[in-house]
């Protein structure tokens, strides 16, 4: 049956002709197995099972989704062939990019090449599994119809989807925007799909710092308050909050982190595009440690850019009833009793944390993903959503880690002025200070509610940016 279906559907032709529209036709009546004229899901699901056609998990329910134009749950032949159609173009450009010498097929090299332009290495072998995963003839070669035959219901499911993912993507937001930004690749570029991409990116950052905002706000009130002779509690820190201003407190603070998302994520990406191309070998790769160092940069320079917001954050986030009536107010009041140069109080421990944050972060996800790709890349080029979200989970846990203290320091040295008990101290003397009075765990006071806000933080913001990018036409 599956060789009968394969000579149906996957012919040589490349355009849409008489033929195809059989193929499409005789694949469809296959699937209608109740001949009503549609296929749901249900019936999409068996059919290609029945027939031995290999498709990703969800890819049905995503497939009617996605082209169910009249929404009435499913889908009549002119919305399927209008998917199958849509696809194959997609999918031959994806096979064109990865076809580097034009011969019609795709070996190990190629896919070996193709990964390490976007940033990702991974060894020879690691590429046989890779492509054996989708060599149906055993010739340790891909054509144009074993690619499209694998991935023609898999929607979304290509190598460069799945190397996006590898990348450190938008989704995860966790409300410190210190990661590598997004990368795209050329044809990428020259269409709306990057915008979009960030566009999702940024409303997925913005619903999950809004959801996870009193965990946040907790985090920045222990990083402050908090000390061996004032040991303040999750639970006696929300009570005190709440009793302060209401339930309303708890997200204070929280406008002004939405804000900065756009502007800081627009600044990173363009200069981290800028950093690439001035750092990449000769022959326009870009190796992982070339990508830090561009990552780190263009963290610096968005950071630079909108610092001043985030002095304005600390500020709103530890205000008390009646301080500041907003953003505006709050500026104005820092610039009239402090002077311009208090808004980048603590600017020196964040640019130095952008270092260990984005280092680790990606050191921990390329070794992640490699031993993933490495035990696992068998039957299948894809993941799965799981690992790569517990992928970035782990990795940017892991960079919070190691970058916490010198957080910590940058939201004293931006709170000083604000809490009387505070002296005026430099960033080593504030060091020293807390290292002496509280020992070297003094420097992790408020880990706690910012390790807690990690899960719920990258589990929201998934959820929204696949709701995003389904909404934005960039999610077929």
């Amino acid at each position: 049956m599956y060789q009968i279906v394969r000579k149906l559907v996957f012919t040589d032709s490349q355009c849409w002709d008489a033929e195809s529209k059989r193929s499409y036709e005789d694949l469809f009546e296959k699937l209608d197995t109740n001949k009503d004229g549609k296929v749901d899901v249900a019936e999409l699901r068996a059919g290609l099972k029945a027939m031995g056609i290999s498709f990703r998990k969800g890819a049905a329910q995503k497939i009617v989704t996605s082209w169910d134009k009249n929404k009435d749950g499913s889908l009549d032949f002119q919305e399927f062939s209008r998917y199958l159609k849509e696809h194959e173009k997609k999918l031959r450009l994806t096979f064109k990019s990865l076809d580097k010498n034009n011969d019609g097929r795709i070996d190990s090299s190629e896919i070996q090449q193709s990964l390490a332009e976007l940033g990702v290495d991974i060894t020879k072998e690691d590429a046989r599994k890779i492509l054996k995963s989708i060599d149906v003839d055993g010739t340790m070669t891909v054509d144009w119809n074993e690619w499209r035959e694998h991935f023609l219901f898999n929607p979304a499911t290509n190598i460069q989807e799945i190397i996006r993912y590898w990348k450190h993507s938008t989704v995860l937001d966790i409300g410190d925007s210190l990661a590598i930004p997004d990368e795209f690749t050329e044809e990428e570029k020259t269409t709306d799909f990057w915008w979009k991409q960030l566009m999702a990116g940024a409303m997925a950052g913005a619903v999950s710092r809004t959801g996870t905002a009193p965990l946040d706000r907790m985090k920045v009130f222990m990083q402050v308050h908090s000390s061996k002779s004032n040991n303040i509690s999750l639970v006696g820190g929300f009570r005190q909050m709440i009793r302060e201003g209401g339930l309303r407190s708890l997200w204070r603070g929280n406008g002004v982190n939405v804000l900065k998302i756009a502007p800081e994520t627009a600044i990173k990406f363009m200069a981290y595009e800028k950093y690439k191309k001035y750092l990449a070998s000769e022959d326009g790769t870009v190796q992982t440690h070339q990508r830090f160092i561009a990552g780190s940069l263009a963290g610096a320079t968005a950071q630079t850019a909108i610092y001043p917001m985030e002095v304005m954050k600390t500020r709103l986030t530890l205000r008390k009833t009646g301080q500041y009536s907003g953003m505006l107010d709050c500026g104005k009041k820092i610039l009239k009793k402090e002077g311009l140069k208090a808004f980048y109080k603590g600017y020196i421990p964040n640019i130095i944390g952008i270092i260990p944050y984005a280092g680790i972060d990606l050191a921990v996800y390329e070794s992640l993903k490699n031993a993933w790709l490495s035990r696992y890349a068998k039957d299948t080029a894809d993941p799965g959503i799981f690992v790569l979200l517990g992928c970035g989970t782990i990795s940017s846990t892991c960079g919070q880690l190691a970058s916490y203290p010198l957080a910590l320091i940058r939201t004293r040295m931006q709170a000083q002025a604000t809490v009387e008990r505070f002296e005026q101290l430099t960033m080593s003397q504030l060091v020293t200070n807390i290292v002496t009075k509280e020992g070297f765990f003094g420097l992790y006071r408020g880990i706690l509610p910012n390790f807690m806000k990690v899960i719920p933080a990258v589990s929201i913001s998934y959820v929204v940016y696949e709701y995003m990018k389904t909404g934005l036409g960039i999610s077929k």
